[in-house]
């Protein structure tokens, strides 16, 4: 009985936590002065990636490695096969021509980095701390080139007190944690219920689940017409993950597992995808959304097939 409460329950927390994270996200960049590009890129992808944070350290920690590893690599997967592509399904995203020319070569020339450096099994702290340095160095690159008055007549949102911003962009991340944590255990419970096995439940759901907050806040965003917030808390995210997720949780305690190369190559491969089809008119139409969805529905249903034979 408690299953279905904690879905429903988890999902409706995520979509009012999206609707609050996004709304004091876009006020606060218009007293920061910063465009809601770099606002989703940052303190969004952060907040939306709050569940693999602390899915991947409490793994690391306890000695499952893979599960860290396999949660970053699928939510990656996830975050531009299904979210963006569905995200653009529902209304077509415009893309800033910073992001194509700088922030998604950046997430390929990341994806690329984490291949090399778990290609001999391992993350020792020492790369831990190279992958952290970097997402320092974009962070700082991100304030001193790209700060820049936002454009008010763009945006539906009336003005917010500061405070008020802050107020609803904390609880707004408060919730997306929370909403995601109930949704994951409430989803691999069903799964288990289901005598799903727990690879496939560990490919699919906790990656899925863990991502569960980006789908939300993106479609919320795009509905509000913030397509900077959209595509921006994507590719942060994916960026943060990386750099941040690895990184910390390498540092706390070197990770020693091998992800399979079928699964690092998708996820390099829809890296690379990203960026023709966001250079192309600047925009994620629906066409290229339907394209990014059916890669990730092919890699899912192998996947499953994969995991029904073992």
């Amino acid at each position: 009985m408690f299953t279905p409460l904690a879905l429903i329950a988890g999902l409706l927390i995520l979509i009012l936590g999206a609707e609050f994270l996004v709304r004091g996200a876009s006020a606060l960049a218009l007293k920061l002065g910063v465009t809601p590009l770099i606002i989703g890129l940052t303190i969004v992808a952060f907040g939306t990636s709050a569940p693999e944070l602390a899915v991947s350290l409490k793994s690391a920690l306890a000695g499952n490695s893979g599960i860290a590893l396999g949660n970053v690599v699928g939510s990656n997967i996830a975050n531009i096969g299904l979210i963006l592509g569905l995200t653009a399904l529902v209304r077509p995203i415009g893309v800033q021509s910073m992001m194509v020319k700088r922030d998604i070569p950046l997430m390929l020339f990341a994806s690329l980095l984490f291949w090399g450096l778990i290609s001999d099994g391992s993350l020792s702290q020492l790369d831990g701390a190279l992958l952290s340095s970097m997402l320092i160095a974009y962070l700082g690159m991100n304030y001193l080139f790209d700060k820049q008055q936002a454009d008010t007549e763009s945006m539906e949102l009336k003005p917010l007190a500061p405070l008020l911003a802050v107020v609803l962009l904390l609880i707004g991340i408060a919730m997306l944690v929370g909403g995601g944590i109930l949704f994951v255990d409430g989803a691999v419970a069903l799964a288990r219920q289901l005598g799903m096995s727990e690879l496939l439940i560990g490919l699919t759901i906790i990656a899925i689940g863990t991502s569960m907050p980006e789908l939300i806040t993106s479609l919320v965003a795009a509905r509000r017409g913030e397509s900077d917030i959209a595509i921006g808390n994507l590719v942060g995210s994916n960026l943060f993950n990386i750099l941040g997720i690895l990184g910390i949780t390498a540092i706390i305690h070197p990770i020693t597992a091998s992800v399979p190369k079928l699964d690092m190559l998708v996820m390099v491969s829809l890296a690379l995808l990203l960026l023709p089809l966001a250079w192309s008119g600047l925009r994620v139409g629906r066409r290229e959304g339907a394209l990014l969805l059916l890669c990730y529905l092919v890699y899912l249903s192998y996947l499953v097939l994969s995991a029904q034979s073992l």
